[in-house]
């Protein structure tokens, strides 16, 4: 039993609008990893290094995956600040993130103040924009591992939305050429402007959260001795559990597993390889001689994403509409007499989202077969935009039946209706959960049973959607090192600046990133087979 003080309370005079001020983060988190994936590979790239070891960079997102999200959670379940458990590290965590993206933006001008020897500032360049982006990726961790009411379906439904949003937003930025809009008031360049723009988002968007929620306190943890303790009792009830996972919960997780080795490569490089494709194959002669390079390649992946980020967007509201979500095979419709018919006739034709899953799972390896044979940035732009509809549902789909599952072991069958006051009053920080008992201020209570099923077990999530991203950084840097072992033949820096100009000319051979999506494509079919399976588990 712990002892908890003080009401939970979100601001907001409607469900709707408590939803947006409760996700009102995840914009902003969105953006800033928006330009991360935008710029900073053609930054690197536009810095000396090569493929190869720019996707030992990217190795920083699953290490901060596997590492700070456990730490983090032990951390905020059990602090006991007065701000509340979850609210002070977001607000570090944003802090960090921000100050981040500022050194990245200008790590040039940083390193030069040094007054250091051309080699040494070079090297330390480097560096510095490496640590940067490690830093970076972990503090972005902060904030994210304490959104748990991403775990919850509501919440995942909203956060969702919110992120395509971000990405829209950050994307069109992107693609907007902002030293043109804006003059050299943020920077001389897009990427400078953009990591601006990016830090002061992430600050107002964190702050609008924070101040719009209020936590309930913890006065005293009081640990349950029938679960671990100690200094390693994370480590030691997730590998417990790992034993012991029921059948269909291990099915999700495969399924899980063998889709994310097909769509990090995606994610991480997909801007990179739209750009790439333009320098090959579109770029008018003129355009050869351009001073900042990574703006130009950031512009024209940004609109790629925009696009991409609209279609997830719209599939996030349009899919649910569409298919038959396990929660609503719990009630029955009683639409009104006038339009019974019509509801009935689409209810009973809508696919299942475990179809939808699968057939969502062949799309997506079906795109990134061709993508390999596409010789104009016009249709890789339609084949990453393609590409939103099966990644709306790959973020809902294993949320949902996970959500389902720990429900059914925790026994737990009823759940408050949302906007009722059980549910407002069950909100903490970023968490809903519908039914769980108001806790009045300075009364004692303990955690549900679903709460700590649902910890542990997306906590397992987290290890099957990280441990594939090292399996996929594995590939791309062994296609990288026999395809493209050198710099970047699109993007070829002079003197390690930022400022390169283009290649004189396309470069010969397969691209080296659409080889590896091209790879990608095979583990999505393994997906697809592990998800049908789950039919009959």
């Amino acid at each position: 039993m712990s002892t908890w003080a003080g009401q939970p309370h979100v601001k907001g005079s409607t469900e709707t609008m408590r939803m947006i001020l409760l996700t009102c983060v995840s914009v902003g988190i969105t953006f800033t990893w928006g330009v991360e994936m935008t710029y900073c590979t053609p930054y690197l790239l536009s810095l000396g290094l090569s493929k190869g070891q720019t996707s030992l960079v990217w190795v920083a997102g699953p290490i901060s995956g596997l590492i700070v999200q456990p730490i983090i959670g032990v951390v905020a379940d059990e602090s006991t600040s007065k701000w509340g458990r979850r609210r002070p590290i977001i607000v570090l965590g944003s802090i960090l993130v921000a100050m981040c993206l500022m050194t990245l933006g200008f790590t040039k001008e940083i390193v030069e103040s040094l007054a250091l020897g051309p080699d040494a500032t070079r090297t330390l360049t480097i560096m510095l924009a490496v640590l940067s982006l490690y830093v970076m990726s972990c503090s972005r961790s902060l904030v994210v591992d304490t959104l748990p009411i991403q775990k919850q379906q509501l919440g995942a439904a909203w956060s969702s939305r919110m992120n395509s949003l971000g990405h829209i937003i950050g994307y069109a930025m992107g693609a907007i050429d902002l030293v043109h809009l804006f003059g050299p008031r943020l920077g001389d360049t897009q990427f400078k402007q953009l990591t601006v723009i990016a830090a002061l988002g992430m600050l107002l968007t964190s702050g609008i959260t924070c101040w719009a929620v209020t936590e309930r306190v913890l006065v005293e943890a009081r640990h349950d001795p029938r679960r671990a303790q100690g200094r390693f009792k994370v480590a030691r009830q997730i590998y417990s559990t790992l034993l012991t996972l029921p059948p269909r919960i291990r099915g999700i997780c495969n399924a899980v597993f063998w889709s994310w080795i097909a769509w990090f490569p995606f994610i991480i490089y997909s801007s990179t390889w739209v750009g790439e494709t333009y320098f090959r194959y579109d770029v008018p002669a003129s355009a050869r001689d351009s001073q900042d390079a990574l703006g130009d390649m950031g512009r024209i992946g940004s609109m790629a994403l925009t696009v991409y980020s609209t279609v997830s967007f719209l599939s996030a509201w349009v899919l649910p509409a569409l298919i038959r979500a396990p929660e609503e095979e719990t009630y029955t419709h009683r639409p009104p007499a006038s339009i019974a018919p019509l509801v009935e006739a689409i209810q009973k034709h809508k696919p299942d989202l475990l179809a939808a899953w699968t057939v969502s799972n062949v799309v997506f390896a079906a795109a990134m077969f061709f993508t390999p044979f596409a010789t104009s940035f016009r249709v890789a732009t339609w084949i990453v935009a393609f590409c939103g509809i099966p990644w709306c549902v790959s973020q809902w789909a294993p949320i949902t039946f996970l959500g389902v599952e720990v429900n059914k072991l925790s026994g737990s069958s009823e759940s408050a209706p949302v906007g009722s006051d059980a549910a407002r009053k069950s909100i903490e920080l970023l968490r809903l959960e519908p039914g769980a008992a108001a806790l009045e201020a300075g009364a004692g209570g303990h955690v549900a049973s679903t709460g700590e099923l649902s910890g542990i077990y997306f906590g397992i999530l987290n290890i099957y959607v990280t441990v594939p991203q090292f399996i996929s950084t594995m590939m791309t840097g062994v296609v990288f090192a026999v395809l493209e072992p050198g710099k970047s033949p699109e993007l070829a820096g002079h003197g390690g600046g930022e400022h390169g100009n283009l290649a004189s000319s396309a470069s010969e051979g397969p691209n080296a990133i659409a080889v590896c999506m091209f790879l990608g494509a095979v583990s999505s079919l393994v997906s697809a087979w592990s998800t049908r399976k789950l039919r009959d588990l």
